[in-house]
């Protein structure tokens, strides 16, 4: 598979504290890669090393061969990279239409209501008054509307109910882009499915595993407390 960007030999550090242990991380053109592991493993930060909202203390950014690492972020998005962070991801005093249409390349938006019917009531709505889930459907919008190259999602399904999560899957699969999501496991129903998916688990800083849904090892169930 063709390398669309990655990170080689990644260090990020969160002042005397390193995020990111010199990791090297492919991210496939037209696949979806996941990245997983618990708080604190670096998967969001492999995230914001990528879009250039964190920089790197050694190792590079390379997209598509060419070294993109003291590109900022603004740069990189005019490049076609779209990030959405699990934080901060709307504009909370602005209406949901308004939301949209910045994120819109020619101002339609209707691609983000066929993806997400439910936001079409809300248009009127200032984003900071929607629940948790709305607010990630309008976030996630904007890599429906966008028309990038790479597509990073940390959490995408964060405070929506399972068939709203699902759906949200499928329509960041369909996307004609390499797309990396940021999970803490492998969602439900991403090993099934035609688009080649890949699976990075981070752990503390560091790559532990790096394969195809496959080959992960089923989850393992809590032992039951003694009686």
């Amino acid at each position: 598979m063709t390398v669309e960007i990655e990170l080689r030999g990644a260090r990020v550090r969160y002042g005397p504290l390193e995020a990111l242990h010199g990791i090297r991380l492919p991210v496939p053109a037209r696949t979806l890669t996941v990245l997983t592991g618990r708080n604190g493993s670096g998967r969001t930060t492999a995230l914001r090393a990528l879009a250039g909202t964190v920089p790197l203390a050694a190792g590079q950014v390379v997209w598509r061969g060419a070294d993109v690492t003291a590109l900022h972020a603004d740069e990189r998005a005019r490049r076609g990279l779209c990030f959405v962070p699990d934080l901060r991801a709307v504009y909370d005093s602005l209406t949901v239409a308004e939301n949209l249409e910045l994120a819109a390349s020619e101002g339609d938006f209707g691609p983000a209501l066929e993806g997400y019917p439910a936001l079409g009531p809300l248009l009127g709505r200032r984003a900071g008054t929607l629940s948790g889930g709305e607010q990630r459907m309008l976030a996630v919008s904007r890599a429906l509307l966008s028309p990038a190259r790479v597509v990073l999602v940390d959490e995408p399904a964060q405070g929506m109910s399972p068939p709203v999560a699902a759906r949200t899957y499928e329509l960041l699969r369909a996307l004609d882009a390499a797309v990396v999501i940021a999970e803490q496991r492998l969602p439900p129903g991403v090993r099934s499915g035609q688009r080649p998916v890949v699976v990075h688990e981070l752990r503390r800083g560091s790559l532990v595993f790096s394969g195809e849904p496959a080959e992960l090892p089923p989850p393992q169930e809590p032992a039951s407390s003694p009686r």
